[in-house]
């Protein structure tokens, strides 16, 4: 006999340590269907496969292939919002630091979350997570004259076929303005990817966003594809879903 469906909502955990992913199956287990990742790739190569992204993900910062840093984490957080951009993220970290908790929110997440945290705590920030209404997470919230002058600027600017440049300070939620851009322009069905060019080798700038094959340059050790590419390939893969599902339908 074909297995039922859980009715339990899905949690995307992803921490490279298994006793954390097998404690925290455990202590959630009964409220929620845990899917357990180790690292950003196979997290994001998780989602895709399933026919609908999961509401809920506590992810990690400090993830391979350099988890004494932020920085893998932070890309996931990215990446989990372009291809869903109504999923609430809490970050589950060690790295207890109010930068990385405030970059955190910056780029989207719902919750930072210093570890170790009871799995009661955690039962009920998911439960508020689930009960806010849909995309109070994603909308820039507040009434102050400044911030209605900003979301009318959103609204304007969004339409334009043009590159709109955001200026700000580090943690003033620019990434959370470009979000708000591309979810209300006419290409907010289309992937949105991020980059943190300040991060990256000049040099490596150009590789990055177009790729590159094995042997073009020291270290370039195998073919890696663009985030150009990247963002043509989740498309396809939507597209593709979207196929799927109508098939389904009928």
């Amino acid at each position: 006999m074909a297995s039922q469906p859980s009715s339990r909502p899905r949690l995307l955990v992803v921490d490279d340590d298994p006793l954390i992913t097998d404690t925290l199956a455990f202590a959630l287990g009964s409220d929620y269907d845990v899917l357990a990742c180790a690292s950003r790739s196979e997290a994001i190569a998780r989602l895709r496969a399933l026919d609908a992204a999961p509401p809920l993900a506590l992810v990690d910062l400090g993830l391979p292939p350099a988890p004494h840093t932020p920085d893998e984490g932070f890309q996931l957080i990215a990446d989990l919002l372009a291809h869903a951009p109504g999923m609430k993220i809490f970050v589950l970290s060690g790295q207890n630091d109010a930068a990385n908790a405030r970059h955190a929110r910056a780029l989207g997440a719902w919750e930072f979350v210093a570890k170790p945290s009871e799995p009661a705590l955690l039962k009920r920030m998911f439960a508020r997570a689930l009960a806010a209404p849909a995309g109070e997470d994603a909308d820039l919230v507040g009434e102050s004259p400044a911030l209605a002058r900003l979301k009318s600027q959103i609204a304007q600017f969004a339409a334009a076929p043009y590159p709109v440049l955001i200026e700000g300070e580090s943690g003033s939620g620019k990434e959370m303005v470009a979000r708000s851009l591309h979810r209300l322009s006419p290409r907010s069905s289309k992937p949105y990817l991020t980059l943190n060019c300040a991060a990256i080798a000049p040099t490596l700038v150009e590789p990055t966003l177009f790729g590159y094959v094995k042997g073009a340059f020291t270290g370039a050790s195998a073919n890696k594809s663009g985030y150009f590419e990247d963002a043509g390939q989740l498309e396809l893969q939507a597209r593709i879903v979207g196929v799927r599902r109508q098939r389904v339908a009928a």
